[in-house]
């Protein structure tokens, strides 16, 4: 990465910048889609879909139930209906094969509070920050299930940010606009990409799920990478791409096999030679730069 240049300013010059932000704005679109069906009902009387991300049905039919909310309120030791355990069942089943943590790349409402801190962060030029272990969301999880089992109440779900907007939006944002707002200057002054990437526990509840997801990304024209650095400054979480991609150990898949890949295509986005794509687990071979070939590359980091 020219140190003069942001990254992805290769690859908007060499493909236009639609083509270089292709899957940001198919997730703006998805997320604010998302939304709007959720919205619909409240706001415009459409009831497409009934519910809110913990729990929903759609067109009166699908039941769609938030596997780590149900998973509090089983150990709050409430209990559960029928369609309930569907819905976990069904949404459980989507992001073991999609990759749990494209939930929050792709679906969650505060992906693009925590965008925004990143990229006026960036601007600002502020550097530094609190670091947090990687363990540290996988801990708060332990923490809030802990909770639910010992108070026999989903506590977690009253200042979870995710519901809280989803509440503030049909009720009235109210509190919620303060929870936004302090998640914006945490990553914004304390930590870069502090609560999406080292501590909410709902990513680490999806990227438990992920684990063994079909679905994901792979460097499969790792020969043509130039170390450029644009993918790593980029990716959400800077522990999925090792640096330097051109350079690392042969012998190993190109599939980004870690379960804390977000999906979010952002490294496809900015890579001017066209290093990465989508691909699922299975696919461990890489494409030659030039010619069709089958030559190992990157990790296997699951």
């Amino acid at each position: 990465m020219n140190g003069l240049e942001k990254p992805g300013a290769a690859a908007v010059k060499e493909r236009g910048w639609i083509s270089a932000h292709k899957w940001l704005l198919a997730r703006r679109l998805v997320q604010a889609g998302v939304l709007g069906l959720f919205l619909l009902g409240p706001l415009a009387g459409v009831w497409i879909v009934k519910g809110n991300l913990a729990a929903s049905l759609t067109l009166d039919v699908l039941p769609l139930t938030d596997p780590y909310v149900f998973l509090q309120t089983l150990l709050a030791g409430q209990a559960v209906k029928t369609t309930a355990l569907l819905g976990a069942v069904i949404v459980l089943a989507f992001y073991v094969l999609v990759g749990g943590r494209t939930y929050c790349s792709w679906v969650c409402p505060i992906n693009p509070v925590t965008d925004l801190a990143h990229w006026l962060r960036a601007r600002l030029g502020l550097k530094g920050g609190v670091q947090f272990t990687r363990r540290a969301r996988y801990w708060l999880l332990a923490m809030t299930l802990a909770v639910a089992w010992i108070t026999g109440s989903v506590a977690w779900e009253l200042v979870n940010p995710v519901s809280m907007v989803f509440r503030g939006l049909v009720f009235g944002l109210g509190f919620a606009w303060t929870v936004i707002l302090a998640v914006f200057l945490f990553d914004l002054f304390v930590s870069n990409r502090g609560w999406c990437g080292h501590l909410c526990p709902v990513g680490a509840f999806y990227g438990l799920l992920g684990t063994a997801s079909l679905v994901r990304i792979s460097a499969k024209r790792r020969s043509a990478c130039d170390d450029c650095m644009d993918c790593f400054a980029v990716c959400p979480e800077p522990q999925v791409i090792n640096p330097a991609l051109k350079g690392a150990d042969k012998g190993v898949s190109p599939v980004i096999r870690f379960s804390a890949c977000t999906n979010c295509g952002r490294c496809i986005d900015v890579c001017a030679k066209d290093v990465f794509g989508f691909t699922t687990r299975f696919n461990s071979k890489e494409i030659d730069s030039d010619t069709p070939g089958e030559a190992p590359a990157l990790r296997d980091a699951a």
